[in-house]
């Protein structure tokens, strides 16, 4: 299942996060406000519980998240959209998954793996922002899965539509939260029209 963010505000800060003059600094704050609002859209099934409080006035019922969240970012791109989510969801516990794509291998290469204690069956949201191949998000979500954990949402920026296919076809219970599905993959993998490298665009190592 696939979801498409769309708003005015959304499409006027996409818009400014794809234009190249845009600077590292100014890319790292548009990054994590969207991510405030990805991370908005993608939890609307979070559950509740009813807890007793005062407000200055008397004291009251009020509803609180009583369930375990997991982010996982994928390495170094999903840095960039810790903080929005973090800024969001400040009860959630973070891991990180450094895998990327080894072209001359043409497989992924895993070289760090680092999650929260006790997963199984937790809610996970695994941060990447830009679903190029998909092949780095497949092997995400294949070792996320041998941890038996819960649902878990893919939350990008942008999407291919090749990427989409395949999460569909090897995950179909994964959910995919993006702000746009792009026209497709240029020769060397880029997505199109896209942004370029998120990575260097947000460490400015262009």
């Amino acid at each position: 299942m696939v979801r498409v963010v769309e708003h005015p505000i959304v499409k006027h800060k996409l818009g400014i996060l794809r234009d190249k003059h845009t600077k590292p600094q100014e890319f790292r704050r548009l990054l994590e406000e969207l991510s405030q609002i990805l991370a908005y859209e993608c939890t609307r099934d979070l559950a509740l519980a009813r807890v007793e409080a005062e407000t200055p006035l008397q004291r009251t019922t009020v509803e609180r998240v009583s369930e375990d969240l997991i982010l996982a970012s994928i390495l170094r791109a999903g840095e960039g959209m810790i903080g929005g989510f973090l800024e969001m969801l400040p009860f959630a516990t973070l891991g990180h998954i450094g895998i990327y794509r080894d072209k001359m291998m043409d497989q992924t290469v895993e070289y760090y793996f680092k999650l929260p204690p006790n997963m199984a069956g937790k809610k996970v949201l695994l941060l990447d922002p830009l679903l190029a191949t998909g092949d780095t998000c497949l092997a995400a979500l294949d070792r996320l899965k041998q941890y038996e954990v819960g649902p878990i949402k893919v939350v990008s920026l942008l999407s291919s539509p090749i990427a989409v296919d395949k999460i569909a076809a090897d995950h179909a219970d994964v959910e995919i939260y993006t702000l746009s599905i792009e026209a497709g993959l240029n020769e060397k993998g880029y997505l199109l029209p896209g942004l370029g490298d998120a990575g260097d665009r947000l460490f400015g190592t262009l």
